[in-house]
């Protein structure tokens, strides 16, 4: 068994291997070549691929910033892990501790500190381990390679076929409108000066570059799966905002100091409503903490999956 940097002429032989290890998360050969070879933190050194017996049987894709991230620049010391596999004939060979292992070494003679599994952005794929659909990787994560469990993120779906808007929340919509001057309406252009800064003060780079790749296909008139962005204002301030393309909902956010409104509900049913006018009949999103998970329970979503994410100290 040879480990050596991934190579051109790798790829049917590492999607093989990532489709057999990974079957809950298998991707095409169009989402490999744009969201691994061609992501700027890609360097073949940095996928190491195990080959025996003349083919690929095991792979580890690392990653660490080339190009900064808006004002989170570098992050020189960061680096994250967002897929790996040993192919299921030569599992329990020790490929996935030497492959690891390569992996870390690399990523520590680079000076990285530590190593996540897997909250990278752009292109993280899953947000970190399924704890169920491979029960026996999070063994192997904390016990041969040495990684620590962070917490937990829960996936969720809800089944929109003839979703209506509660009465209770229409009568809150009402009463928010009346009272204290909060609207929910779709984005316009006019919004856009007042909501860009907004997201990037309450919310971060991230979800801004997120918001952004959502509005420049609204606004640009691009085809794809149809798009819902929804703005909330108190009194003309923006104060909210949901986004969902596709069957993909969220992320959706709301002023810290505006909480308890109930503004999160009422943009959360509007969107799911508008979803299931359009013909959207399944919604889901793969990543929210508990306190949100009972929120979204409201709406019918039931859990999909649940993902450890894990660090390690290099």
């Amino acid at each position: 068994m040879q480990i050596r940097p991934y190579q051109g002429a790798d790829e049917a032989g590492l999607l093989d291997v990532w489709h057999a290890a990974m079957t809950h998360d298998r991707i095409s050969a169009e989402i490999f070549r744009t969201q691994v070879l061609l992501d700027p933190n890609f360097h073949p050194e940095r996928l190491p691929v195990a080959v025996a017996d003349g083919r690929v049987v095991g792979f580890v894709l690392a990653l660490a910033r080339q190009v900064p991230l808006f004002l989170q620049g570098l992050e020189p010391e960061r680096a994250w892990i967002t897929a790996f596999g040993v192919h299921p004939d030569y599992q329990r060979r020790g490929i996935g501790r030497a492959l690891f292992g390569h992996a870390l070494d690399r990523l520590a003679g680079e000076g990285r500190k530590e190593v996540a599994i897997s909250p990278y952005v752009p292109n993280y794929f899953v947000p970190g381990v399924d704890v169920n659909a491979y029960p026996g990787t999070l063994p192997f994560l904390k016990g041969a390679v040495g990684f620590e469990e962070l917490y937990r993120a829960i996936s969720m779906g809800a089944d929109l076929t003839g979703f209506q808007i509660p009465p209770d929340i229409l009568a809150l919509e009402r009463r928010r409108e009346q009272e204290d001057g909060v609207t929910i309406r779709p984005v316009t252009s006019a919004d856009l000066p007042d909501l860009m800064p907004f997201l990037v003060e309450h919310f971060g780079w991230d979800w801004f570059r997120h918001a952004q790749e959502y509005l420049l296909q609204y606004f640009g008139g691009g085809g794809g799966s149809p798009i819902c962005f929804l703005v909330a204002r108190q009194r003309g301030a923006v104060v909210g905002f949901c986004q969902q393309r596709g069957e993909r909902f969220g992320p959706f956010g709301v002023r810290p100091d505006c909480r308890n409104l109930g503004i999160g509900r009422l943009l959360l049913f509007r969107c799911l409503s508008i979803m299931s006018a359009r013909h959207v009949f399944y919604a889901y999103f793969l990543w929210t903490g508990e306190d949100a998970a009972r929120l979204y329970a409201l709406a019918g979503f039931k859990r999909r999956r649940e993902f450890a994410i894990l660090r390690k100290t290099l």
